[in-house]
């Protein structure tokens, strides 16, 4: 099980990957959406907002803490975010495998699709 410092680390990886997109196709398929990215054996969640200029905003709670409903949530496991991140797992195989679950509407799902 990896860390929550880790944890925090895999998001900024990930945010740094957003930002090594091409500036014209961020803008083309990124739609500014608040995110919460649940932490299932760490009892933590990330809440943020993704944005062209990468994912803004990020505060730490406890999965016991109010909050509200983002638009686009992700549950995953601590070790499965850190692979991620890295890019040693492939989103959509984890995702199809049930290491990811995503809950997104359809058309942020065809936008984030673009960018995986």
């Amino acid at each position: 099980m990896a860390s929550l410092e880790e944890c925090r680390a895999a998001v900024g990886k990930v945010s740094e990957r957003i930002l090594e997109v091409d500036p014209a196709d961020r803008r083309k398929h990124i739609a500014e959406r608040t995110v919460n990215l649940t932490v299932t054996d760490l009892d933590a969640v990330f809440d943020m907002r993704l944005t062209e200029d990468g994912l803004q905003d990020v505060v730490e709670r406890g999965t016991d803490a109010a909050a509200r409903r983002a638009q686009v949530g992700i549950s995953v496991s601590s070790d499965d975010l850190v692979a991620l991140s890295e890019d040693r797992l492939d989103f959509a195989k984890a995702m199809f495998g049930g290491r990811v679950k995503l809950d997104a509407s359809f058309g942020d799902l065809m936008r984030l699709r673009k960018l995986l």
